[in-house]
């Protein structure tokens, strides 16, 4: 782990939230949401893993692989404030698909360290596949710029990174120590048309810079996907890199970027469409050209790069208002951190973190999968609705199902989406950017 002290600010605020969380009753459960697809889905492939378990060389035990994914899982869902009551849940209640059953708080802290975080990631890695089938058969309106990315390309992804929050003192290892220490850093490659990630790592050092992770970007890719990134990316020799491959990319122009105009494909007042050059020296520039979209709003002009030369495929309006979908990755990684509670840590062992990121992913993707089948029932653009509030509002499912009200959450979350504050409002006055992307363009002949 990275000995860099945080900010203070960043440790105060931390703390605060841990301090929070300690505090919070348990939630109830939303067992007939949840439990339902984690079984459908999770747990069958976790069972997959067994076999690798014991090719691991790894002994049964009560607490196999099995019980600490229903532990994880439930412990995370629930916001459950500690293991130690989460352990008097497992003893006295069981978890998802595992009965009661006696362990101990010291044993789990244990495996948090002993079982292979690599088993967790290697269940989400399963389940990503299933969840992006599900997604594939439900029918839901799309914002037509996103439905033109759909038409046009593979997959429109995004990728973006995020430094953990810092780890409290009392926690594992970092008892006798001094000072703050961050979790760690993530980063994620996530399908900005589903809400779905197609991969997800884990960087022990908190310092990583975003770079480190282009290698391991390349290979999460197809040909014929679009990559949208920001500033934290640029580097022109990954700009060959994915034209050559096939990729298309998409990014912000950083202010002191050098361009060479080539042609000139539209000019307006408020947008300069052209093919230029990048670098002003030999060893700077880049081999293959790339398009510059450039856009006056509220007095300030925007430039956006991409190497997709061609306007019949990529109009300069969807250019922007794509690059902006770009937010849907920060969307995520607030709801893994915030929601789910990724700023929260039950050990300071690099294993028991893994545990926990992967763990979260998983559930994220059950949220997801959640939201989107409201969605469809509400025939809905997935942006039209809350996450946090599905999430909260699967709470009220489970009262009313335990008073003989509701069947199905998600006739229930439908029926009553305003009420639950599902449906997000309406902004009084739309933004520019919700302008592009609502625009339809019709496509050539």
């Amino acid at each position: 782990m990275s000995e860099k002290k945080p900010k203070k600010s960043s440790v105060r605020h931390t703390r605060a939230i841990q301090r929070d969380r300690t505090k919070r009753p348990n939630t109830a459960a939303p067992d007939e949401i949840v439990e339902a697809r984690l079984k459908e889905v999770v747990h069958p492939a976790t069972l997959n893993q067994v076999a690798h378990f014991h090719d691991l060389g790894l002994r049964a035990r009560t607490l196999n692989l099995p019980v600490m994914m229903a532990f994880v899982l439930r412990l995370i869902w629930r916001q459950i404030g500690s293991v130690c009551e989460a352990v008097r849940t497992l003893n006295r209640e069981g978890l998802l698909w595992v009965n009661a059953r006696k362990v101990s708080q010291q044993a789990l802290e244990q495996r948090f360290s002993s079982l292979p975080a690599d088993l967790f990631k290697r269940v989400l890695d399963e389940v990503l596949p299933l969840m992006a089938a599900r997604w594939a058969t439900r029918t839901r309106p799309l914002p037509p710029a996103l439905q033109w990315a759909r038409d046009h390309f593979t997959a429109t992804v995004a990728v973006d990174g995020s430094t953990l929050d810092a780890l409290l003192r009392k926690t594992g290892l970092l008892r006798d120590g001094q000072g703050g220490v961050l979790a760690g850093r993530i980063a994620g490659l996530l399908d900005v048309i589903s809400r779905l990630p197609r991969q997800v790592w884990y960087e022990e050092d908190a310092q990583a810079h975003d770079q480190r992770f282009w290698d391991r970007i390349l290979a999460g890719l197809e040909r014929g996907m679009l990559l949208l990134f920001d500033l934290g990316f640029l580097n022109v020799a990954r700009f060959d890199q994915l034209t050559d491959a096939g990729v298309w990319f998409l990014t912000r122009k950083a202010t002191r970027t050098v361009t060479r105009t080539e042609r000139v494909l539209r000019k307006t007042a408020t947008l300069h469409d052209q093919v230029v050059r990048l670098g002003s020296t030999a060893t700077s520039q880049c081999a293959h050209p790339v398009r510059l979209v450039e856009w006056l709003h509220q007095g300030t002009w925007y430039g956006y790069l991409t190497n997709v030369l061609d306007p019949a495929m990529l109009p300069a309006e969807y250019v922007v208002a794509l690059y902006w979908q770009r937010w849907r990755i920060e969307d995520s990684l607030n709801v893994i951190k915030r929601l789910l509670g990724l700023a929260f840590f039950w050990t300071g062992r690099s294993n028991g973190i893994q545990i926990q990121v992967w763990a979260t992913w998983i559930l994220y993707a059950v949220l997801v999968d959640l939201t989107d089948a409201v969605a469809e029932a509400l025939n809905k653009p997935f942006a039209a609705l809350s996450m946090e509030m599905i999430y909260r509002g699967s709470y009220h499912f489970t009262v009313a199902h335990h008073r003989g009200k509701a069947d199905d959450p998600i006739t229930y979350l439908a029926a009553d989406a305003k009420g639950l504050g599902i449906l997000k409002r309406a902004r009084k006055n739309r933004t520019a950017i919700t302008d592009l992307l609502s625009l339809t363009i019709p496509s050539p002949p």
